[in-house]
């Protein structure tokens, strides 16, 4: 079984992800983790990937798509994987299905998490990180108890450049634009279903696991 997680920043598909990716037996795919792993692995793709990664530039679509069937072709794949982030774009869609086609598979189902932008940005802008020993808060739903100061280490609370409200919804108009082809590519296939991610976490990994479980 493949399955696909989207959704804008914020709105918790990755720990929803990471659930049921445990609860199916699917290996859990973020983009990032393949690059990572493929430029520590120093692979031809991985190599090529970091020499973008570099010099600062974003790794072109040819060059993930490889790496995402590379990633594919491994053992831990067989049963499936669950990929969360990717595709991005409407093209990085069309490349997946035409690679899980060659290997005689396909994606099952497409989980596009939603949320009102207002909810995205609160969640996002309120988190502090601990400038010395990186732990984390929210100032709403983890505040500390030490107020801007960490519980753990004491050191101060910060938060991060990209976590301020103008560059969140920056951040939000981005992936919107970025995205738009992939949720229309799998309306046509059949098989997107949109999640309502303004739910406690244990409401909507029912949800989503329900529908999975469904599939297999």
């Amino acid at each position: 079984m493949n399955l696909v997680f989207l959704g804008p920043p914020g709105v918790g598909k990755g720990t929803q992800a990471a659930q049921v990716a445990r609860e199916m037996g699917l290996a859990h795919v973020a983009t990032g983790d393949i690059l990572r792993a493929a430029v520590k692995e120093g692979t031809k793709t991985g190599l090529e990937a970091k020499g973008y990664m570099d010099a600062g530039k974003l790794v072109p679509d040819e060059v993930v798509n490889r790496l995402v069937r590379e990633r594919l072709e491994k053992k831990d794949a067989e049963k499936g994987l669950l990929f969360d982030g990717y595709p991005r774009t409407g093209a990085q869609a069309a490349s997946l299905d035409g690679t899980l086609k060659e290997l005689g598979r396909r994606v099952e189902m497409v989980f596009d998490f939603q949320a009102p932008d207002g909810v995205l940005v609160e969640r996002i802008s309120g988190r502090r990180t601990c400038g010395k020993c990186q732990a984390s808060y929210h100032v709403k739903f983890k505040a500390s108890s030490k107020g801007d100061a960490c519980e753990k280490c004491g050191g101060a609370l910060v938060q991060r450049s990209d976590d301020r409200p103008e560059t969140v919804k920056a951040r939000l108009e981005v992936y919107r634009k970025d995205t738009a082809g992939v949720g229309e590519h799998y309306r046509k296939t059949g098989t997107y279903a949109a999640i309502d991610a303004n739910r406690p976490i244990e409401a909507i990994s029912a949800d989503v696991l329900g529908r999975a479980k469904r599939l297999s």
